[in-house]
């Protein structure tokens, strides 16, 4: 199966194939406020996860998803221009579950409960500079090569 290291300090996601050779490198954006754990930090989790949930299969470039729902919409500039600075959510949606009790899994630490997804964002928003508010952000081409690569249950490594 392959795997997926997310290095925080690079603001970097790397896929791996089963021999672990690397297959991608794509620039992302974490969180402006840095790594954490924590319920409400608005911060990237750390450690060993796992794709939970893929959502979005076949929807277009762009779809904009509310609550892990497509909207209908697309985003664009006119859109954008009607709900400035909304974080969207758009494309694919990877959502994380983390693997380790009492640091990214169960109670005020869970990665899922806390919605952090590996997700689609505006193209207008910069990469390789953190401004997430706890996600992994990509460019729109980019999730969708990621989508249609990795399966549900693929090992995700987030490192600080």
């Amino acid at each position: 199966m392959p795997r997926i290291v997310i290095s925080i300090p690079r603001q970097t996601l790397s896929l791996f194939g089963d021999d672990g050779a690397l297959l991608r490198s794509f620039p992302v954006s974490t969180a402006a406020n840095g790594p954490g754990e924590r319920s409400g930090s608005n911060c990237t989790p750390r450690g060993r996860h796992v794709v939970r949930a893929k959502i979005g299969a076949g929807q277009p470039a762009g779809a904009v998803f509310v609550g892990r729902r497509p909207t209908g919409d697309v985003w664009g500039p006119e859109l954008a221009s009607q709900y400035p600075g909304r974080d969207w959510i758009l494309s694919r949606i990877l959502w994380l579950s983390g693997r380790e009790p009492g640091f990214n899994r169960l109670g005020e630490v869970d990665t899922m409960r806390r919605y952090i997804y590996i997700h689609g964002c505006a193209d207008t928003a910069p990469m390789g500079v953190p401004l997430s508010i706890g996600c992994v952000r990509m460019r729109n081409a980019d999730v969708i090569e990621l989508f249609d690569l990795v399966p549900v249950g693929t090992e995700v490594d987030i490192c600080a």
